[in-house]
């Protein structure tokens, strides 16, 4: 390309007039595989950058440049790779055209295209950025080895950064040094994360144990940690309700565990007074036979109806329970592709409270209870904490 090219993208970028600009006409020979670019500007958090977009048959790959890089890419690419160059900007369009003998020409028209928001326009900031190779990540599939995400694995990316944004509104109250336990961990794509951010990415002292029932999921994960030499992490076999532990937990994980399962490791947590608890229950049957509401008798007519009412009381009363013995509650939507589209997240964390908050909180606990007439297992787990706290109150 000649200087003349040169200087004008360079005139183009450097004055932020670039609004899009489309690259084609892949020429004869040309070392490649994508048929078409497009650039765009994007502003990512306060920093202009440049998004440019691979299109290499249905596979698109898209790459952000910042405004000098950008300039460099175009120039090695019009008029070398590609025979054509439309740069809408603010002022005017600009068509650049190479011949075979690669002599360019530019042709000036009147602007076409509007400037947009960039706001807009902006690129999703993950706490675990793509684009940059993450070892856990590369390890398990998520992404290849220049910290490209597969499209097969992109709802478990967006599953993993939304996980740790939860976790990391609660850092304050965690500390520098944590002990974490994570119960039915499974595969551990989340037991990993957690791991990763915690120690790689926010420098904190950190031992994990993940708990679950497979043999060789275990074995698995406890191989993948030493591979990756993260050496405050380990997995064991085991149920939630016989785990025993006598050191301090300060955090306490339970993703997916069927039925009053859950509840168990609510029970465990509160015991070892965690000071934060992630539980996102499922398969919540243990209410759907006790369920009676006069009231409320036709949400109970309808089996489909029924069982969403089951799940909804069952993970209230949990949070109400938790509330009764220091907790503030929040219920949070956490999207999981895996198993259902959407989970609710019971995030607790242990807060000061006097006898009365906690008094009244079991009584609200009570009386919702008493107003479907069951009998959770919630209350038989955390029973002898109930009752410590109005003892104290009385």
């Amino acid at each position: 390309m000649a200087n003349y090219e040169i200087a004008l993208i360079e005139s183009i970028i450097h004055t932020s007039e670039l609004i899009f600009c489309v690259l084609s006409g892949v020429r004869s020979g040309a070392n490649g595989t994508y048929t078409k670019v497009d650039v765009k500007p994007v502003l990512i958090k306060t920093e202009l950058q440049y998004q440019v977009t691979f299109y290499e048959g249905e596979k698109v790959k898209h790459q952000n440049f910042a405004p000098d890089a950008v300039i460099d890419f175009l120039a090695s690419h019009v008029g070398i790779y590609f025979k054509q160059a439309h740069l809408f900007t603010k002022s005017n369009d600009y068509q650049i055209l190479f011949s075979k003998k690669g002599k360019g020409t530019v042709l000036k028209k009147p602007p076409s295209r509007f400037v947009v928001d960039l706001n807009h326009n902006r690129v999703k900031q993950y706490l675990i950025p793509e684009g940059t190779p993450c070892d856990f990540m590369c390890e398990l599939g998520v992404m290849d080895a220049t910290g490209k995400v597969f499209k097969k694995k992109y709802d478990k990316f967006r599953q993993l950064n939304k996980y740790l944004e939860f976790v990391d509104d609660s850092l304050e109250v965690l500390g520098d040094d944590i002990t974490i336990v994570d119960f039915g961990c499974g595969k551990a794509y989340l037991t990993f994360a957690l791991y990763y951010y915690l120690v790689k990415v926010m420098n904190k002292t950190v031992q994990i144990v993940g708990l679950d029932l497979k043999e060789d999921v275990i074995d698995f994960c406890n191989m993948t940690a030493r591979k990756l030499n993260y050496e405050g992490l380990h997995f064991q076999l085991g149920d939630i309700k016989h785990y025993n532990r006598d050191e301090k937990v300060d955090m306490v994980v339970s993703l997916h565990a069927c039925d009053t399962a859950t509840d168990e490791a609510l029970g465990k947590a509160v015991h070892w007074g965690a000071k934060v608890i992630y539980a996102v229950p499922c398969c919540q049957h243990e209410l759907f036979n006790q369920l009676k509401n006069e009231e409320m008798a036709p949400l109970l007519e309808h089996g489909i109806v029924k069982d969403k009412l089951a799940t909804i009381v069952t993970d209230t009363l949990r949070a109400k329970a938790l509330e009764a013995v220091g907790y503030r509650v929040q219920m949070l939507e956490f999207i999981d592709m895996t198993h259902t589209p959407k989970n609710i997240l019971i995030r607790a964390i242990k807060e000061p409270a006097t006898p009365t908050q906690l008094n009244h909180a079991y009584d609200r606990f009570v009386a919702f209870k008493a107003a479907w007439s069951v009998k959770p297992r919630i209350e038989s787990v955390l029973m002898p904490f109930f009752r410590k706290d109005r003892e104290k109150s009385e």
